[in-house]
């Protein structure tokens, strides 16, 4: 007998998949990264090489179709391949372990579209001439920001972006059953991510036109999203979720829920 032992085919096979699992799963997450980096540059008009009033000019009717289409497209996206129907049906052809990872590159790759092919609106709707004023309103922009980002770790931010999935899978742990917590923002309302977004799109300076648009759209798309969301939160949940979703507001902290 020799001292090379033969390898099992199929479990060499399944050591690498789940490899390139962890491999895509990485790829995606720098691809939500980049969005979002991107997305902080191109709200706020700085340091991104085409913002939401920079590019190349059309008629106002060519600008606001095409800019509603590119939201709707994203929001279709993004709330679609979040519900439990869908996510059954599509696990059928992708692999679960990478099923979020999937999804956070499509949304990514969605939101860099956007960003290439919006319409600048800029015409001016307000802008806040005094210096100290304005740069109060932009910190608060960035405020909503950390907003954003502190409360997807307060959850499970890796869990949030697919990486502990793909982890997981190539550890070989199953992904524990989620626990309902209420951590910090949380306790004040319901989706404080959200939140951030609302207050990062609206906290501005200077607002043009097509801002005003990006911001509208994705205020009225995240409530939409926000109101399924809780729909499979009280699935998930039950009772539970039905009982904080008494207690705390969707959306603005400290109002009572209604």
């Amino acid at each position: 007998m020799t001292q090379i032992q033969s390898i099992n085919p199929e479990l060499s096979g399944n050591r690498i998949s789940k490899i390139l699992a962890f491999l895509y799963g990485i790829l995606a997450y720098l691809a939500f990264v980049v969005a979002i980096v991107y997305a902080m540059g191109f709200v706020a008009g700085f340091a991104v090489p085409k913002s939401i009033d920079t590019g190349s000019q059309s008629s106002p009717v060519e600008a606001v179709l095409v800019n509603l289409l590119l939201m709707l497209l994203f929001a279709v996206q993004h709330s679609l391949m979040a519900r439990r129907r869908f996510k059954e049906w599509w696990t059928q052809f992708v692999p679960k372990p990478v099923e979020r990872s999937t999804y956070v590159l499509l949304a990514s790759l969605c939101l860099m579209l956007l960003f290439w092919q919006w319409r600048p609106m800029p015409a001016i709707v307000w802008r806040i001439d005094d210096p100290d004023l304005a740069v109060a309103v932009a910190a608060m922009s960035l405020v909503g920001w950390v907003i954003v980002f502190t409360s997807s770790f307060l959850i499970n931010h890796f869990e949030l972006f697919g990486l502990h999935q793909v982890a997981a899978n190539l550890a070989g742990r199953e992904i524990p059953a989620p626990q309902f917590r209420t951590p910090l923002y949380y306790k004040f309302v319901r989706h404080p991510l959200y939140l951030g977004l609302i207050i990062a799109f609206w906290a501005a300076p200077e607002m043009s036109l097509g801002h005003l648009l990006f911001a509208a759209g994705f205020t009225f798309y995240i409530v939409v999203g926000a109101v399924l969301e809780e729909r499979d939160l009280i699935e998930l949940f039950g009772n539970q979720y039905r009982q904080y979703r008494k207690q705390v507001s969707m959306l603005i902290p400290w109002r009572r829920s209604t």
